[in-house]
């Protein structure tokens, strides 16, 4: 009951900072409305994955779809650790207009995609050594990416390897998961999302600054 608790604090927290720092602004109500979308967005996103974690019993697969990943990736993970900083920053500098923001949040939410794809990948395949942890995404019965992805390819055979290993604290478990990942070549599905991705964001992210560029441009021009 204290952690709950402790949790709300920190949510009101936020609110009472924003208040003592920004009431006087024009953008007050857009900022705190931001932050609050972002909160229930993340409230979402736990909801979501949750359910899908579950380490008593018997490991449910239907649960692991492309579908619900998209929805945990989303909500959980590309509100709060992209689009609350670019926002709040934008607001700041005093863009308010809301198709900004709109742009803004559909290229924050693709960084937040690939990041949690990036992310779930190497968590099976990264060194440790290198990203700072052990991947337990296998036996925390995750809805991951990688997971999804086999789902997706595998054979009946394949899927009943994965319904009698995924989601087991158990050595042997995993490498039969792992086994079955690189048999299903999930490395190069990866890489293949990662190029295309990459490219995606760059043409966006370069055409939002051809649009910002001559919109700057328009502005100059009319204040001679």
């Amino acid at each position: 009951m204290i952690a709950i608790n402790d949790a709300f604090l920190l949510e009101a927290f936020v609110l009472q900072i924003l208040k003592k720092h920004f009431r006087s602004e024009s953008y007050y109500l857009d900022l705190v409305e931001t932050f609050d979308d972002v909160v229930f967005h993340s409230d979402i996103g736990q909801l979501i994955d949750l359910p899908s974690q579950h380490l008593d019993g018997e490991v449910d697969l239907d649960r692991f779809t492309v579908e619900s990943y998209h929805q945990i990736v989303i909500n959980k993970t590309a509100y709060y650790r992209f689009f609350l900083s670019a926002a709040s920053a934008m607001f700041l500098n005093g863009v308010v207009d809301q198709a900004s923001h709109d742009q803004a949040k559909k290229i924050c939410v693709q960084i937040g995609e690939y990041f949690q794809i990036q992310d779930g990948f190497l968590d099976c395949y990264g060194d440790w050594k290198v990203i700072g942890k052990v991947g337990t995404d296998i036996q925390d019965n995750k809805c991951g990416w990688l997971v999804v992805q086999a789902l997706d390819r595998a054979t009946p055979e394949q899927r009943e390897l994965l319904k009698r290993n995924y989601g087991r604290n158990d050595p042997d478990a995993i490498a039969v998961v792992k086994k079955l990942d690189n048999e299903l070549d999930l490395a190069s599905v990866y890489h293949r999302y990662e190029d295309e991705t990459y490219k995606t964001l760059s043409e966006e992210i370069a055409h939002r600054d051809r649009v910002s560029s001559r919109r700057g441009t328009r502005k100059l021009r009319g204040h001679r």
